[in-house]
């Protein structure tokens, strides 16, 4: 590709762009299509003829960049963006059935733990409060949460087989 070429291109593309969103009629579309023609241009540059002009060119890239794109859509179906809907992304089963498990058998072992133990684990754990707003909530000083809560985390680690 040469410098001109090059220059002659950049020059064109506010309009590619503004062709690009008159097929498309969305901005993010146009501008996929624009890079598109731009790749397909640098890539047959030597198969453009420096006598004819550069724009006609260039429109029917973008118009065939379009065709194919549509052409691609109703075969591929549907798209969604996993932003949009989190369930659609791909998840591992037997990772989420043995999360499960371990759940239910993490709040059975909770549910044989002494209360004081039982309600550290929950305020700490479970509702993700700092020590100092748990020792608050119970009324007993810091030093005390923290050793409920090691003999808690201890006793559920060996009900659970976890050594």
């Amino acid at each position: 590709m040469n410098a001109a070429f090059g220059e002659a291109l950049i020059g064109r593309l506010p309009a590619l762009r503004r062709y690009a969103l008159s097929l498309a009629r969305r901005a993010d579309v146009a501008d996929d299509l624009v890079q598109i023609t731009v790749e397909r241009a640098i890539a047959a540059a030597d198969s453009y003829d420096p006598a004819s002009r550069l724009d006609p060119w260039l429109f029917r890239i973008t118009r065939n960049a379009f065709i194919d794109m549509t052409r691609r859509q109703r075969t591929r179906g549907i798209e969604v963006d996993v932003f949009d809907m989190p369930q659609a992304l791909p998840t591992d089963g037997q990772r989420q059935i043995e999360g499960r498990l371990m759940l239910r058998a993490t709040a059975a072992a909770m549910r044989t733990l002494p209360p004081e133990q039982r309600e550290i684990l929950s305020l700490v754990c479970v509702h993700e409060l700092s020590y100092a707003e748990a020792a608050e909530i119970l009324q007993i000083p810091t030093g005390t949460v923290m050793s409920r809560l090691s003999r808690a985390r201890l006793a559920l680690a060996r009900k659970l087989g976890i050594e």
